[in-house]
């Protein structure tokens, strides 16, 4: 009659076939976690560059308005946040709707892994006023 301990001790450990299960799981598991947790980095950097940019492209937009320059209808800079370059350039179009008003847009581009993006942002300009304008829009663009 055998021992019912020496049974137990026999039943305790995994099979080679449940660890050859294991590893195949693992093999392909980690990988796709590893994709998974670049692909979410790279989100958000872009995220954040993208976010930059519209920061820096109000400020020029603002500054451009309260300083006058504005009436020189175009104006181009590059601007430096940390290792990353962010160019600029302001544009002034003539607005469909009325013809005294001007659309004062602001373009900021930057490079991200080989990619580059542009966010814009615009407000309508009257260049006989002496106030700024109060109303900004602002787009993304990819």
């Amino acid at each position: 009659m055998p021992i019912k301990g020496s049974r137990r001790a026999r039943n305790r450990g995994f099979t080679l076939a449940e660890v050859l299960a294991a590893l195949l799981f693992m093999a392909i598991i980690v990988p796709v976690a590893m994709h998974g947790v670049t692909v979410a980095s790279r989100v958000g950097t872009l995220g954040q560059r993208k976010s930059s940019a519209m920061r820096i492209a109000e400020r020029i937009l603002e500054e451009q308005l309260v300083n006058g320059g504005a009436a020189n209808g175009g104006a181009s800079g590059t601007y430096v946040e940390g290792d990353v370059n962010y160019p600029w350039t302001m544009r002034l179009d003539p607005w469909i709707e009325d013809g005294s008003l001007s659309v004062m847009s602001v373009h900021v581009t930057f490079d991200l892994q080989g990619n580059t993006y542009e966010v814009v942002t615009n407000t309508l300009y009257d260049p006989n006023a002496n106030t700024p304008p109060s109303t900004m829009t602002t787009t993304a663009v990819p």
